[in-house]
């Protein structure tokens, strides 16, 4: 089974609590079921908001990593 992957990518550095949960939020609306959303941002309260936010959801956290610059979230939306 091959599966075609679909990434959209939300760019929300500079961005300061609560807007990038909030744009996270309003873009997961807008991404196809099962496609991946990759959300950067440099707010560091992103780290407790985003996984909170895809709790609420019901999409899932693949991936959160953390570079000298930024968080980077791989959600992907629930079918």
């Amino acid at each position: 089974m091959t599966e075609s992957m679909t990434e959209t990518a939300l760019d929300l550095r500079g961005l300061k609590c609560p807007l990038p949960a909030l744009k996270t939020r309003k873009a997961l609306t807008r991404v196809a079921a099962g496609s991946v959303l990759v959300v950067t941002c440099t707010d560091p309260m992103a780290a407790i908001d985003i996984p909170n936010l895809v709790r609420e959801t019901g999409d899932s956290l693949e991936a959160q990593e953390r570079d000298a610059t930024a968080l980077v979230f791989r959600i992907r939306k629930k079918a």
